[in-house]
């Protein structure tokens, strides 16, 4: 089932879902894993996200958006200094802006997707990408708009069937290193193309 927000008390869970599914990109920048899920779990805003459960209500995957109010994963370099001190703090939060993506108007843009590995075939990324959608319908919104990385085609052949376009692809250069990966699309979904 999937709704928005995330069930009472899942924020651990959800901090968990994020840094299992992006700790290959992320995870030479934010860890120790510790650290990075406590920073998570601080800065994860329900409001920003569409979760997917078991019938238990278990969470078993997260789709999180962005708008000029905030975003899922959200926070201030105070919450990033309160986990890694304010020289680790102020340093993370440098390099984390370099990934960073504005908003642009008549765009919902998503902040993440990510499903648990147990429920993954399952149709849960696919329910998730549906629940964004209708939110950017709710907004009168007519796109949403996403970045997937070279390293993850599984996740881009489901944009590709769930009607995303590729557009621009933004290359890191030596940052590569850093956060593991070499370059990003841009894909935009169009309540108005004819698909």
């Amino acid at each position: 089932m999937v709704r928005a927000g995330l069930p009472e008390g899942s924020k651990p869970v959800a901090a968990r879902l994020f840094w299992e599914a992006f700790s290959a990109k992320l995870g030479l920048l934010m860890r120790p894993d510790e650290k990075a899920l406590r920073w998570l779990e601080d800065v994860v805003d329900p409001d920003y996200a569409f979760g997917a459960t078991k019938r238990d209500g278990g969470l078993v995957g997260v789709a999180g958006f962005k708008t000029i109010d905030g975003a899922f994963i959200g926070g201030t370099l105070g919450d990033m200094a309160k986990h890694y001190g304010w020289f680790g703090g102020t340093w993370r939060g440098l390099m984390l802006g370099l990934l960073e993506r504005e908003t642009v108007p008549g765009q919902l843009l998503m902040d993440g997707i990510f499903v648990d590995a147990a429920a993954r075939g399952l149709g849960v990324g696919t329910a998730l990408l549906d629940g964004i959608k209708a939110e950017a319908a709710r907004r009168n919104l007519d796109e949403v708009r996403l970045d997937v990385i070279d390293a993850n085609p599984r996740a881009r052949a489901l944009y590709e069937r769930q009607g995303f376009v590729a557009g621009k692809t933004s290359h890191l250069g030596p940052l590569r290193h850093l956060f593991g990966f070499q370059s990003a699309t841009t894909m935009v979904f169009s309540h108005t193309r004819e698909i």
